[in-house]
């Protein structure tokens, strides 16, 4: 027999004995090879080049032979295209509320986000409530669909009004209440009105549960009941989606004779009036208007409102409150979705909100939400003096912009990433066409005031190199 074929046979042999190995797996030396096999060195090293050729083994001098890690095979493409005909027309669009293509500079001033920075968080308080509820003997047992008891009172005491525990539905933050209480209020294809300019997060709650938003406009006192009232008699809606107290995005309040209004019209068209009282705990200091559920006697409003905006974005705890057959329906909603909301997540809220600290952390970001609005707006009365500033708000966490015009805010907003400041466009708050470009301006976000400063002079740049060429 040839060395040739010998080597050959030695290297089925290989194979074979590799099957029973692992990768990483030393091989038998050389000499333990000839002895085994009754081969000669030549041949031992002419089939462990094969194997070594094939990728099948590793050489390593001075060191042996060592199984090779064996390539995961590719994934075999699959051909998903019978799902397009499956999933029907049912597509949830979510372009209003994610995040831009592409990664931005890794030094992006951030001023289009909706949370807190984490330095204003209540990050003691909160670590302190999470630790306290883990201690909980009972931490870890099943919640009821309605909440924790103790956590449904705390809420029914924020909201006032006469509103009593068994009124509050606890959700997983302000966002899944939205989305529980469009889908348990207004069927598919249904009208429901929304400002004009509106929440993106909430535009897309109802496009989500079919609804087809209709724009109502707004002035700096809230919506206008007048065209409101046009607007239900037009469309036949039974469901108005509204924030009364400062409006995101323009930090609007709805003036006190338009809540008597509002709620008026409401009455008289049989409709629900949906309360997104998200800024309840974001005013700048001065005192924040009674939400409209504390003056509703027979059921109109549901009121939304959450506790992630004004402690950290982790804090996803909510509530819904409401009376009648309504909060039926939406507590059938959130068992159907999800049972209920994890219970140590709502014992650390009650926690928190139980805690003397809490009060002192609401006065304080107040405080520091009034400075920090304070020094955005003065930036950019000097950095970009020819947009406007629709007003100064007393509370929440957005200023809201009048670009220039000829400036194109979307196009506006891309080149300020791209330049490392994060802004909002200000067509995505608009159900339809907008009457003009804006952009909104968070001055939450940022670490200090002087990056703020530092975003709107950026934003400045930007907008100047965009600007209309004059002739």
């Amino acid at each position: 027999m040839s060395d040739s074929s010998t080597s050959v046979e030695l290297a089925a042999s290989l194979r074979e004995l590799l099957t029973r190995l692992s990768p990483g797996d030393r091989l038998p030396s050389s000499r333990e090879l000839i002895q085994r096999y009754r081969v000669g060195p030549a041949t031992v090293a002419r089939a462990i080049a094969v194997l070594a050729a094939e990728g099948a083994v590793v050489t390593r001098p001075g060191s042996g032979t060592y199984v090779a890690v064996r390539a995961r095979p590719e994934r075999e493409v699959l051909d998903t295209a019978w799902q397009t005909v499956a999933l029907t027309d049912r597509a949830v669009d979510t372009r209003l509320i994610t995040e831009p293509p592409g990664p931005a500079p890794a030094d992006t001033i951030t001023m289009d986000g909706g949370y807190i920075h984490r330095s204003l968080q209540p990050t003691r308080a909160l670590s302190a409530a999470l630790a306290r509820a883990a201690r909980r003997p009972d931490a870890w047992d099943r919640s009821t669909a309605s909440g924790l008891p103790a956590l449904r009172a705390a809420f029914a005491e924020m909201t006032g009004g006469g509103v009593s525990p068994d009124d509050v539905l606890v959700t997983s933050g302000g966002q899944s209440a939205l989305s529980i209480a469009f889908r348990a209020i207004a069927g598919p294809g249904s009208p429901v009105l929304v400002e004009s300019p509106s929440y993106p997060g909430a535009l897309a709650a109802a496009g989500a549960a079919g609804l087809r938003p209709v724009p109502v406009p707004l002035d700096s006192d809230g919506v206008r009941p007048d065209l409101l009232a046009d607007a239900f008699a037009m469309t036949g809606a039974r469901l108005l989606y509204c924030q009364p107290t400062f409006h995101n995005p323009t930090g609007a309040v709805l003036a006190a004779e338009r809540r008597r209004q509002v709620l008026r019209v409401a009455r008289a068209s049989g409709a629900f009036v949906i309360e997104d009282d998200f800024a309840r705990h974001l005013g700048h200091g001065g005192p924040v208007p009674r939400p409209l559920v504390a003056d509703d006697g027979d059921g109109t409003v549901v009121h939304v409102t959450s506790l992630t905006k004004p402690a950290a974005p982790s804090l996803r705890i909510g509530a819904l409150v409401a009376r009648g057959p309504v909060m039926e329906r939406m507590r059938a909603v959130r068992m159907v979705d999800d049972f209920f909301v994890p219970r140590p997540l709502q014992e650390a809220a009650l926690e928190l909100v139980s805690s003397p600290s809490w009060d002192r952390h609401v006065r304080t970001l107040g405080a520091d939400l009034r400075e920090r609005c304070a020094r955005l707006a003065a930036a950019l009365a000097h950095e970009m003096p020819a947009a406007t500033l629709t007003s100064v708000p007393v509370g929440g966490l957005h200023l809201w912009l009048r670009l220039p015009p000829g400036v194109d805010d979307t196009a506006l907003a891309a080149a300020a990433r791209q330049r490392g400041v994060a802004v909002s466009a200000g067509s995505r708050y608009f159900a339809t066409e907008p009457p003009a470009a804006h952009l909104r301006l968070g001055f939450a976000a940022t670490a200090d005031h002087a990056e703020l400063e530092e975003g709107a002079r950026r934003l400045g740049a930007v907008c100047r190199d965009l600007g209309p060429t004059e002739h």
